[in-house]
């Protein structure tokens, strides 16, 4: 009978990025570490965890969840029903896999897989990457042995301080800046122009295509290059843009090629891209997303814009506004050397490896 190592972790959180890409930081860290790991991420069907995570090496299940739509639906009559067969599926899967260690990266996908872990009796760790926690990770308080969170202000929406530990948010390893000249010419794009990097999160943001697409010309005009992540559901109305000077994608996959090629960084404020600009020193224009809870990303940008980190375009002025601040910061040489030497007091790239190593920790007691 072959023995398994204690080092089995399951993982849970996604839907977006900013709840992947946190855990995924993680467990490639407990993987350089321990490379006898045993790692399972668990996740939703049909969202990108189940693209992303077997393309970063890991093993993946699905189960049925899914989270609530904003809107009053027929779908979210279902939301009970799909929420108990999920349960029973996590119970299964945690039931196989034997779990010394669930780690909850946030989403409502955490919240029947942490749940399930627990009640197996594994020890149990969440991720909070914003300001104000989401729900799934308030609910999940009482069954965690630590919270790790990024910011400061997360500290107050949870009842027990001793669980929490202030980490900063998980960077994955392979994310680096590389030659700048190789990575603009892997786009297609001339090393001597300017270049804007547009992410609006990996599904995308409306508002944020809509201003690139109104102010794309004048941009052209003034001899800055575009590399644009539309999002999937909005790359076929926009794909017809692209020309010499503008490379448009839905989804951009080596992350480190873009944000080495691009000179300003234009993106929702969240968690995550926040560690990765502060990380690589990239100078920013950040545009906060109106739909999350408590106005959080505002509240993350601005903390930034303060600190003269970052620049703040809310949603409302982005169409006027964009092309001048974009102008300001690729022109004015002192304006970009201070963004980008300002940006960087908010990095923490040790957060990945401090987790990990709570991680194993945590797995060696019995």
């Amino acid at each position: 009978m072959k023995i398994r190592t204690p080092y089995r972790f399951v993982f849970a959180g996604g839907g977006t990025g900013g709840h992947l890409y946190p855990a995924l930081a993680v467990a490639q860290q407990i993987r350089l570490l321990k490379p006898e790991s045993e790692i399972l991420f668990i996740g939703a069907k049909n969202k990108i965890e189940e693209r992303i995570v077997p393309e970063y090496g890991f093993n993946f299940k699905s189960i049925w969840v899914s989270g609530l739509s904003r809107k009053l639906t027929l779908i979210n009559l279902l939301f009970p029903f799909k929420l108990f067969v999920s349960m029973i599926q996590s119970l299964l899967i945690n039931f196989d896999f034997k779990p010394r260690v669930a780690i909850g990266s946030g989403a409502y996908v955490s919240g029947p897989v942490i749940w399930a872990a627990s009640v197996l009796g594994a020890k149990v760790i969440l991720l909070e990457q914003n300001s104000y926690p989401g729900v799934t990770n308030r609910m999940l308080e009482k069954k965690a042995h630590e919270i790790h969170i990024t910011f400061e202000e997360s500290k107050k929406y949870f009842r027990d301080e001793s669980k929490l530990k202030l980490s900063g948010n998980p960077i994955r390893i392979n994310l680096k800046l590389t030659d700048k000249a190789e990575a603009v010419k892997s786009f297609g794009l001339d090393p001597s122009k300017k270049i804007l990097l547009v992410i609006g999160g990996s599904g995308g943001a409306r508002s944020i295509n809509q201003a690139v697409a109104a102010n794309l010309d004048k941009m052209i005009e003034s001899g800055i290059q575009v590399i644009w992540q539309t999002g999937q559901f909005y790359y076929m109305h926009y794909k017809n843009l692209e020309n010499e000077s503008v490379k448009i994608f839905p989804f951009i996959n080596d992350m480190s090629a873009a944000y080495s090629s691009c000179d300003v960084v234009l993106a929702r404020s969240g968690a995550t891209t926040i560690a990765e600009v502060a990380f690589l020193e990239l100078p920013v224009i950040f545009v906060p997303s109106e739909n999350v809870a408590a106005d959080h990303q505002y509240k993350n940008a601005k903390a930034l814009k303060v600190a003269n980190a970052a620049e703040l375009i809310e949603d409302k002025n982005l169409k006027d506004e964009l092309l001048p601040v974009v102008n300001e910061i690729m022109l004015n040489v002192t304006r970009y050397e201070i963004m980008k030497k300002n940006i960087s007091a908010f990095a923490k790239p040790m957060a990945a490896k401090t987790i990990a190593e709570r991680a194993i920790s945590l797995a060696e007691i019995i």
